[in-house]
């Protein structure tokens, strides 16, 4: 779950998520040379052989992402087992990065955790055709019990960013929503289009990206470089126990999602107004790849009666019995 740091990772820039305390969790037995997952979750269950050349064209949908780590780790070992999972799917709390994380690890990967995030990174552009970032993979592979994890993207390096005691982080659903068929790829082609105009947007300062010619790509610019600044600025208010700061730079981050990346939506942003105007709240907004999803709130204990306390754990890991 992100906590600022939105559409800055496929650049190369500063993201600050948290590994939650939500699992997905893949049991069973190494077999012959299929994957057979039966989900909790999920009526069909995914039925995928090793050798699988195309993890889209794999139905059901959920399955592909199966296929997509199964076709990454290239093994010739398949499975069988169960998945079950309580992070929401269609919410923007990186419920197929989690999947594919638990898929990875189940099937025998036992390399570093960038390692694991970048294979299943992978497989998640592969199965979806969606061209995301590191950040989610990233995230619930690294994660560190009681911390942010601040990730710089082009570095690929994680640094633990201590949550305040007696802050609590809380998300509520908005709506569902997926980044399959959404504006997800015009975003990331946006950012391309003000990189061959600027250079890097990580390097890029607010006077580069006003530059930019094309009102639609100077706004995306213009929200990418001013994100990195407030994840650095986020990251040392929470240094400073300086929560009221980092709930203004999580309502500034929203306010540009919503007008320069615009991936906001109406009810979204209703959401994160009422949110943020309760007592005890000090800031909120959309987290995940947009178009809907959840908002998230940096609050007081006890201030939001809705939602659920999420609170930062380690990355995943392998349990053998």
């Amino acid at each position: 779950m992100n906590l600022i740091g939105d559409h800055t990772d496929y650049t190369g820039g500063l993201v600050l998520p948290m590994a939650i305390d939500r699992w997905t969790v893949v049991r069973g037995r190494r077999t012959d040379a299929r994957v057979r997952l039966a989900s909790a979750q999920e009526a069909e269950p995914a039925d995928v052989p090793v050798d699988v050349a195309d993890p889209a064209a794999v139905t059901p949908a959920w399955a592909r992402y199966v296929a997509g780590v199964v076709a990454e780790l290239g093994g010739s070992t398949g499975f069988e087992g169960t998945v079950d999972s309580d992070v929401p799917v269609g919410a923007g709390l990186s419920s197929s990065a989690a999947l594919e994380v638990a898929v990875a690890l189940a099937l025998g990967f036992r390399g570093t955790p960038l390692a694991l995030a970048q294979l299943c990174q992978r497989a998640e552009q592969r199965s979806s055709g969606v061209p995301s970032g590191i950040m989610d993979q990233l995230s619930s592979a690294a994660g560190v019990e009681g911390h942010l994890t601040l990730i710089d993207c082009h570095e690929l390096t994680v640094t633990p960013v201590p949550l305040p005691a007696g802050t609590e982080v809380v998300v509520v659903y908005g709506h569902h929503r997926t980044l399959v068929g959404s504006e997800y790829a015009t975003r990331v082609a946006e950012c391309a289009a003000a990189e061959r105009a600027v250079g890097p947007l990580r390097l890029a300062t607010a006077a580069d990206a006003e530059r930019i010619a094309d009102p639609v790509v100077r706004a995306r610019a213009r929200h990418v470089v001013s994100e990195n600044e407030r994840v650095r600025r986020f990251a040392a208010a929470l240094a400073d126990d300086d929560r009221p700061a980092a709930g203004r730079l999580m309502l500034d981050s929203h306010r540009s999602l919503r007008d320069d990346f615009q991936t906001s939506t109406a009810s979204m942003d209703a959401l994160v107004e009422r949110l943020a105007a309760l007592p005890g709240v000090f800031g909120a907004r959309m987290t995940g790849g947009g178009f809907g999803g959840c908002a998230v709130a940096l609050a007081e204990p006890g201030a939001l009666r809705e939602g659920w306390v999420v609170r930062p754990v380690a990355g995943a890991s392998v349990q053998v019995n």
